[in-house]
């Protein structure tokens, strides 16, 4: 059993919380995140996605309850050779560093799956992770190519 650690903890965490009476929360393990309930004024949680070029600045933002959200991207885990960046994200096909997408935002209502779904579908590619995605009830993502282009499934409407 593949178990991701980051969507795992984070999961784990919410469930401890709630067990102990914690009715609304919100876990961020390392930028996996799990929500539930509501904040105290009585509306969603608001979560940030990263922009790939400015990794501190957020591009958009989401409004959840109940849902959790994990990103996969090149930009904070590479190297530089040659002037070119290199993903640590390794295609098992080629062998060779992920390319043409920067990064890949899940969200869906478990941290452990949307943590375990971003990395496939950045070694997927854009048609085919979106494809995949369509297919799946309660997931959704938001892909950012290398051209900085936003990709989403269907179930999202970017404003």
């Amino acid at each position: 059993l593949f178990r991701s650690g980051k969507g795992y903890a984070a999961e784990k965490a919410k469930i401890l919380l709630k067990g102990k009476g914690v009715t609304s929360g919100i876990v961020n393990a390392a930028g996996d995140l799990s929500a539930w309930g509501k904040q105290p004024n009585g509306s969603d949680w608001t979560i940030g996605i990263a922009d790939p070029n400015a990794a501190r600045h957020p591009f958009s933002y989401l409004s959840i309850s109940d849902l959790a959200v994990a990103t996969s991207g090149n930009y904070e885990k590479y190297v530089m050779i040659g002037g070119k960046r290199y993903s640590h994200t390794i295609d098992p096909k080629t062998g060779l560093p992920v390319h043409g997408i920067k990064s890949v935002t899940m969200i869906c209502p478990n941290a452990e799956i949307a943590d375990a779904l971003a990395t496939p579908v950045m070694i997927m590619g854009i048609q085919v992770g979106l494809d995949m995605v369509n297919q799946m009830k309660r997931v959704a993502c938001l892909i950012i190519d290398d051209n900085d282009k936003i990709h989403c499934s269907k179930n999202i409407n970017l404003k």
